[in-house]
Formats: structure tokens, C-alpha cells, sequence
């Protein structure tokens, strides 16, 4: 079998991925999971449960971090992401320090920053900060208000997307630069078409999309493993299927107008696979491996989504984080994305663009029976099999040296 083949293996890209300059991503959660609202899907709110009352990033861990992540990282560009939670839980002040700590120890290089916030909480001080600081903005919104206020609501159960939307128009005030991070769940089935033109009507020209796929406890409603006694899919999970329904919709608007003047994160990685580039995303490349997390108590885990104690790789104040990011318990995390896929997959023809998705999503089994098969398949194939003519339509063009937003004068694929 494939699968027992690899497991254990290192291809050559593995190698020289491992024996090259360290070059990494770290996503800062100074704020730990601490957050004004209570969105029901969301994954990150259970970490208080391991860390107990969440407190802010000393400035102490704050500074070794930031110095380490610039010294450490062999490359002239650096981009500081910064989540929660809600990271404008921060303080205006916080946010200055981390800037004067950037300016501190970066030498040469050159530094971005991006920070992920519902936009509740938004002012014309942080409207006006990032701004001047050159921040992009991530703003979490789902959709049109019937769709956004379906499960983000606030700790009172109260719904948030006028409060939302205040927070996008500050930003345009400001002439601040901002994409939006729209998750795709049970209340944005069949809508896709009307979640695309919504954005793009509040200014969003580049937006990731990200299916929910949660399990919950039965005994008390809480976000759990698929795996713990009890647990069921969570009402507000996206239908595998709708999943990639969604995305076609939305695909059949953009290839035929919107091609590069609007970017969405799905198309932009599928056509990098199809021309032999990276995905820019873990969740579409072969291995990862890339994307480190560092939490408020300095705790450093391979990936946002597997915060969770077997998946520590170490302690910034433990150990250097250049030493922690090359571990090989970090190797290990990034190429069992490949290698622990059942053949089922290895052998599909959309291997080369999809390679299994992310491993958070693998809860189910093939038709022989092999486990850690993604849960959203059917969706996936669904979607690439739809979009693949156009692909390789645009692949054609990319090579020919012409620009595969010419796709857009085609007058059919066939």
C-alpha cells in the first residue's frame, strides 16, 4: 500500500525543505482565546480550559519572541500575524509596544503585520493606528446579516453585525487596507453567490473562505475531538457536498468577471498547483510543517488548529524558538500531513491540488476502511472536478505568457 510506503519517508523536496535556511510563519496569540463574543462554531474558545484565566503576553515573552522571530528567520521579509480571541482586547498601547519592539531588533528587514479582529471593537485610535503603521486587517465576517448574526453572536447572545460593519466603515474612513475571513456553515448553505456579492459591495477584494466542520458533546453542547465518547457533528457544520456547491457558485461569478481585480484564497492556491507553485497555504500543500503558533504563556505549537498538549513542541522561555521550530516533532507534524493520507487519496487524480486539505478535517474512512479520510471530500471533488477546464484553461494562458484573467473573454470552456 502507498500509505504504509511513505509513512516514515522523507522525499527529496522533504530534505531539502529540512536542510535549508530556517524560514517560517508564527502567528502571535497574545490574548490567548480571551474574545467579546461567542461565536457557536468557534474552536479556539475551549482553550481557556487548558490554560485556565487567560491573561495577556508579558512584555518580557513578547520581546524575545519578536526578537527571536527576526533574528531566527533567514529571510528579508517578515510578516508578525496577530490573533486571539479578539487581539483589540490588546489596548491601543500593547499594540504600539509591539511596533516599537519591531523597530527594536529588525535591522534590515522588513516587517508587515497583519491582525485578525471581528471589527466590534473597532475605533477611529485603531482605525488611525493601522493605518499609519501600514497594518493589513482582517476582518471575520460572514456574510449579509441574516447569514453573519446566524452564529456570530456576542457573550449576551446578542447579535453583532451592525457593530461589525461600523467597524469595516471606520477602516474605510482610515484608508485602512482590510480582507475578510468568511466561514462557510449551515446558515451560508446555498448562498454563496449572495456571501460573494456582499463582500465584494463592502470592499473586500481578497477573502478566504473556511468550511466549519465541528464536533460537539452531547452532555453539554461544547466543541470536542470526533473522536470523545459521545460526540456528534455540530448542527452549524457546512454539508460536505454545499460545501463545494458554495464555492462553484461563487467560482462561476469570479472566473467569468472578477479575475485579477477580486482574489479568493481557494482559487488563488488551486491555479498555483495547476502551474506548479506554492499554494501559498498549508492547507493545499503537500506537507506543513510552516506555520508555528506562539501562545500568551509562550507555548509554542505547530499549528492553530492543533492546540492541544500532545502537540506542544516546546516553551520560548524554555528553549530558543529557532531550536523549537526545527524540531523534529515539528518535522514530523508537517510531513505526516502527506504521509499519514490513506491511498485512497494518494491515488486520486486531485491529489496534486487538494493533497488531503487539512488534517483537522480528516474524521472519516474510505469505502476499504482506512482511516483520517477528510470529511469534506465529496465537496472537494466536487469543486475541482467543476472547476478543473478552467484551470487548465488558465494554466494555458499562464504559460503562453499572457495573463489567465483572459479566461474572462472565453465565451464557453468546453
Amino acid at each position: 500500500m502507498i500509505g504504509e510506503v511513505l509513512k516514515n519517508t522523507l522525499t527529496l523536496s522533504d530534505a531539502c525543505r529540512i536542510t535549508q535556511t530556517l524560514r517560517f510563519n508564527l502567528m502571535f496569540k497574545p490574548i490567548g482565546s480571551a474574545c467579546n463574543l461567542k461565536c457557536s462554531y468557534c474552536y479556539y474558545l475551549d482553550k481557556a480550559k487548558m490554560y485556565g484565566k487567560e491573561s495577556v503576553m508579558p512584555y518580557e515573552i513578547l520581546e524575545k519572541t519578536i526578537k527571536e522571530y527576526l533574528e531566527t528567520n533567514d529571510s528579508e521579509e517578515i510578516t508578525f500575524d496577530w490573533h486571539g480571541g479578539e487581539p483589540l482586547l490588546l489596548g491601543l498601547d500593547y499594540l504600539k509596544r509591539i511596533v516599537e519592539l519591531q523597530n527594536k531588533y529588525k535591522g534590515k528587514k522588513n516587517v508587515f503585520n497583519t491582525i485578525q479582529t471581528n471589527a466590534t471593537l473597532m475605533t477611529p485610535d485603531f482605525a488611525n493606528f493601522f493605518h499609519d503603521n501600514n497594518f493589513l486587517v482582517g476582518v471575520s465576517i460572514d456574510g449579509p446579516q441574516h447569514i453573519h448574526d446566524g452564529y456570530r453572536k456576542d457573550k449576551g447572545g446578542y447579535p453583532t453585525f451592525n457593530k461589525v460593519m461600523r467597524g469595516v466603515e471606520l477602516l474605510h474612513r482610515y484608508g485602512v487596507d482590510f480582507n475578510t475571513m468568511t466561514t462557510i456553515n449551515k446558515a451560508g448553505e446555498g448562498r454563496g453567490l449572495e456571501v460573494y456579492d456582499f463582500l465584494k459591495r463592502i470592499g473586500s477584494h481578497y477573502m478566504q473562505f473556511m468550511p466549519v466542520l465541528e464536533y460537539v458533546d452531547m452532555s453539554n453542547g461544547s466543541i470536542c475531538s470526533p473522536s470523545s465518547k459521545g460526540s456528534v457533528v455540530a448542527p452549524w457544520s457546512v454539508d460536505a457536498v454545499e460545501y463545494g456547491k458554495f464555492m462553484c457558485d461563487i467560482f462561476d461569478a469570479w472566473v467569468k468577471n472578477d479575475v485579477g481585480n477580486y482574489f479568493v484564497n481557494l482559487f488563488d492556491s488551486t491555479l498555483a498547483n495547476y502551474c506548479g507553485h506554492n499554494p501559498g497555504t498549508c492547507v493545499y500543500s503537500e506537507t506543513c510543517g510552516a506555520n508555528a503558533v506562539v501562545e500568551h504563556n509562550g507555548d509554542v505549537y505547530p499549528c492553530d488548529h492543533f492546540v492541544y498538549p500532545q502537540y506542544k513542541l516546546g516553551n520560548i522561555n524554555e528553549s530558543s524558538l529557532g531550536e523549537i521550530v526545527a524540531s523534529n516533532k515539528m518535522i514530523e507534524f508537517g510531513i505526516n500531513k502527506r504521509n499519514m493520507l490513506p491511498d485512497e487519496c494518494l491515488r486520486c487524480r486531485f491529489f496534486s491540488v487538494c493533497h488531503g486539505e487539512c488534517p483537522k478535517h480528516r474524521f472519516d474512512s474510505t469505502s476499504s476502511n482506512e482511516k483520517r479520510l477528510n470529511s469534506l471530500c465529496k465537496g472537494l471533488k466536487y469543486f475541482f472536478s467543476y472547476v478543473e477546464p478552467y484551470m487548465v484553461e488558465m494554466r494555458k494562458l499562464y504559460f503562453s505568457g499572457k495573463s489567465p484573467s483572459e479566461i474572462m473573454l472565453y465565451d464557453s470552456i468546453c
